[in-house]
């Protein structure tokens, strides 16, 4: 989950769902709305025969705070006129994979109980819907998704804190059904530097390493989203498997510590792994990313969608309200991550959790197809789209699969401890 900059006079989930993509104006149509018109319908039509997955959706929290975890309160089968993830809109921006975030923010004083709590809500959320929804641990889940008209729903973990130091703890939550980490949030944890906290450890603790170790070793995908460059440079020194980004953006567009450097794109491309890049605006928009500069080490330590809000609120009095991120400029960060890392290892990880602050034309789970519209306008081929769109992470996720069962033949589960390893007490 990301604890965005934006319009923040609006509560967070309060507004209006957009148009559906698919209506057109009224009015007589010109030479380029004919061309939008055409490549509109190419994206909606190669989104109908693909398996689009996007990586990262927040929500399992939006849930918790907007109806404390009551999912029956929470109508997900009507479109919403809050927030912006719902079923009807999912089956509008032909979503056939999504991975649910089941974040937790840092500095919680019992994390592996909030981080239960989380998990246990997206699958009860998956179970309510299942004639929607489908309760995905596998690569090979997302085509019986496809085949069978639901959406495959996996489970991503989003801040390492949860672990409490924990190997044990590490293999519990696999056993439950979580298929990625992100291995800090915005605060640094015992074992790893955060991207936007105060380097502490130099990157990853010897235990750290174990982590990402035991992690190959299961099958779970190591997500380097939200990591200090030394993690992300470690961590892809130790993997065995392809590593992950769910949540990230080019930082050779924007110098925001949560985008990837140009140096880790061109490892991504040698490792075999994704980038997905998000929609969140301080990270793809210079100008909002420049608005916000004095708020986001605040932002990163709220532990409330309110606390953050009313942050915001103070901030704007001051500052003016936050420049608007567009589609176009998320857009650039696909091309550009396409260009270092290559057409096998981007992704889209738009990180939706609620908010109205998103790009200009991305307002909703509805509009992935215009965003693929837009490539394709730009000249994206059939093939780097059907990679684009979800060939990337199933194939990330099937490597790390066939790790795992090599490096289950070749040791057993680890047993070390933070003590042992770091001298922690």
């Amino acid at each position: 989950m990301e604890l965005t900059l934006g319009r923040s006079s609006f509560p967070r989930a309060l507004y209006l769902a957009l148009a559906l993509a698919a209506v057109m104006p009224a009015a007589p149509v010109a030479a380029t709305a004919t061309a939008d018109d055409a490549a509109l319908a190419h994206a909606r039509a190669l989104l109908a025969r693909v398996a689009f997955v996007d990586g990262h959706n927040d929500l399992p929290w939006t849930i918790r705070e907007a109806a404390a975890s009551n999912l029956e309160s929470y109508d997900l089968r009507s479109r919403r006129e809050k927030g912006d993830t719902d079923l009807p809109r999912l089956r509008e921006g032909l979503v056939r994979g999504q991975f649910w975030s089941v974040w937790i923010p840092s500095g919680l004083e019992r994390p592996a109980r909030t981080q239960l709590e989380q998990i246990d809500l997206a699958r009860r959320m998956i179970a309510m819907h299942s004639d929607t929804l489908l309760f995905a641990t596998r690569a090979a889940d997302v085509e019986r998704a496809r085949t069978t008209g639901t959406i495959a729903s996996f489970l991503g973990m989003e801040n390492g804190q949860a672990l409490e130091n924990s190997l044990g703890a590490l293999r519990a939550y696999y056993d439950l059904g979580v298929r990625y980490m992100t291995l800090t949030h915005g605060r640094n944890n015992d074992w790893a530097d955060s991207a936007t906290d105060t380097p502490a450890h130099g990157g990853l603790t010897p235990f750290g390493r174990e982590v990402v170790r035991e992690m190959n070793r299961l099958g779970m995908l190591v997500d380097l989203s939200h990591v200090a460059p030394a993690v992300m440079h470690q961590a892809l020194d130790v993997s065995a498997a392809p590593v992950i980004f769910s949540h990230s953006s080019a930082r050779a567009l924007v110098d925001h510590p949560r985008n990837v450097p140009d140096d880790v794109l061109a490892r991504i491309r040698k490792n075999g792994g994704v980038v997905m890049v998000t929609f969140i605006p301080p990270f793809v928009s210079a100008e909002t990313a420049a608005w916000g500069k004095g708020l986001e080490s605040l932002i990163f330590n709220t532990k409330t969608t309110a606390e953050m809000e009313a942050m915001e609120a103070e901030y704007a009095k001051a500052h003016g309200p936050a420049p608007h991120a567009t589609l176009a400029q998320v857009a650039d960060h696909i091309e550009h991550v396409a260009r270092v890392a290559g057409n096998d290892h981007v992704g889209i990880g738009s990180d939706f959790w609620g908010s109205p602050d998103m790009p200009d034309g991305l307002a909703d789970v509805s509009r992935f197809p215009d965003l693929f519209a837009e490539l394709i306008r730009r000249g994206w081929s059939d093939e780097n789209l059907t990679k684009l769109a979800g060939g990337n992470i199933v194939r990330t996720l099937a490597a790390a699969e066939t790790v795992a069962a090599r490096l289950q033949k070749e040791r057993p589960a680890s047993t070390a401890t933070i003590e042992a390893l770091d001298g922690k007490k």
